[in-house]
């Protein structure tokens, strides 16, 4: 069987992104998401490095990565995997500002919970035949059973930014994708030394810069595909050398290429499927 994989916007939760998909061979880059990555996975196993272990989810098991933690994806077996995934906001998780400002945590990235990751299934099948009400019911009772049975508040030291000298250079590679400053150039900018920084960036992130700043890229080109900006533009803008180097990445860290993106973000259809 070839991979396969479709994302689209939730038909009633904008703010919920969802993607079905089989991989095989396709591997994701290390990478952290700005959403929830919420998944079950249905066939195989996925291998995917997190933070700083290893882990594998199996048919069944529910996958919980929390927003802005570098992670990995990969086949854990031959056949590979096949999964549904959700990314919800933290608003949409927990269905409006999180109680008492405090975002929830999951401090369990693979968890087994058969009832939940059977609704998971229903809530992600039902998104998919574009049912409204049933999808809407459905993923708000899963999210309220997550936040239950296997969220914590989110710990002190995940809500910090890191030292003032990596929050001053994540705000420059922000300001700077499309030309971006070495790491000389960007200690010097934080008052810092080239190594110090380095070692003090990935203590916060997870990544080096440059490879930070390939998520950021990605990131700002989710939202400029999202409003219907063709991609050869979306890769002058946020810095990529053409089309084809901004598709290489994005399908690594979104898994479908812009245009397919672009496609399902532009609408709440859920007609089609290609290959990926």
């Amino acid at each position: 069987m070839s991979e396969q994989a479709r994302f689209w916007r939730h038909p009633a939760v904008p703010e919920v992104d969802l993607l079905a998909a089989r991989y095989v061979t396709h591997r994701f880059a290390r990478h952290a998401h700005e959403e929830y990555a919420i998944g079950v996975i249905l066939s195989g196993v996925e291998e995917f490095g997190y933070l700083d272990t290893t882990y594998r989810a199996g048919p069944g098991q529910l996958i919980l990565v929390n927003p802005d933690h570098q992670h990995t994806g990969h086949a854990g077996a031959p056949g590979g995997w096949s999964y549904r995934m959700l990314y919800p906001t933290v608003e949409a998780l927990t269905g409006g500002e999180p109680p008492g400002g405090v975002q929830p945590y999951f401090p369990e990235p693979v968890v087994d919970d058969p009832a939940l990751a059977a609704l998971a299934r229903q809530a992600h099948l039902a998104a998919e035949l574009g049912d409204g009400l049933a999808a809407s019911t459905l993923v708000r009772r899963f999210f309220g059973g997550l936040l239950t049975r296997h969220a914590t508040p989110r710990p002190a030291l995940e809500v910090a930014d890191g030292p003032h000298a990596v929050r001053q250079a994540l705000e420059l590679l922000a300001e700077r994708l499309v030309d971006p400053p070495t790491l000389e150039e960007l200690a010097r900018e934080v008052r810092s030394r080239p190594f110090p920084l380095l070692r003090a960036f990935k203590a916060a992130t997870g990544l080096p810069p440059h490879a930070y700043l390939t998520t950021l890229r990605v990131r700002q080109a989710r939202r400029l595909l999202k409003s219907g900006l063709p991609a050869a533009e979306v890769a002058a803008a946020v810095g990529f050398t053409d089309q084809a180097h901004l598709t290489r990445h994005f399908k690594r860290i979104v898994g479908v290429p812009p245009a397919a993106y672009q496609r399902a973000a532009g609408s709440y259809k859920t007609t089609g499927r290609h290959g990926a």
